[in-house]
């Protein structure tokens, strides 16, 4: 009787899907992508560790989907003429990595409050209202884990 009662729990928690909190089961989360939001705020130095963790991280797994979101100093990698602490430009990356799916988002509060014309941004950064709200949205309604290099 106790082996058939257990046998009974273990195909329940098979067959009902545990609720994970946007209603997907967690069934459908273990096969979705994984979708990673890297957060810059601190400049040149940050931006540069993060280029190798992107590259790292789509070594390990080509197919994860990843938004780099940045504010204040965080975006003087994504201004044209932007350097490397080495001296080497950063387009050559940011255009690589943007061709394997990555996303560069700008704040467009930090670029008002800098006075530094949209212009400036590189073709693969996109203007986005507030950097943080972004992290935030992105975290909160589309299931991106944070990582800060």
């Amino acid at each position: 009787m106790v082996a058939l009662r257990w046998l009974l729990m273990a195909f329940a928690l098979l067959v009902v899907p545990t609720v994970v909190p946007d209603g997907a089961s967690y069934a459908q989360t273990r096969t979705d992508e994984v979708k990673v939001v890297y957060h810059l705020n601190e400049g040149i130095d940050q931006a540069a560790r993060a280029m190798n963790n992107i590259r790292n991280h789509l070594g390990a797994d080509p197919k994860a989907k990843i938004q780099v979101v940045t504010h204040g100093r965080g975006i003087d990698f994504l201004l044209k003429g932007a350097r490397k602490p080495n001296g080497a430009s950063f387009t050559n990356d940011i255009e690589e990595l943007a061709t394997r799916g990555i996303e560069f988002k700008v704040c467009r509060n930090t670029l008002e409050t800098r006075e530094i014309d949209a212009s400036n941004v590189v073709p693969d950064g996109r203007i986005v209202a507030s950097g943080v709200a972004e992290v935030a949205r992105l975290q909160a309604k589309e299931g991106y884990v944070y990582l800060r290099p």
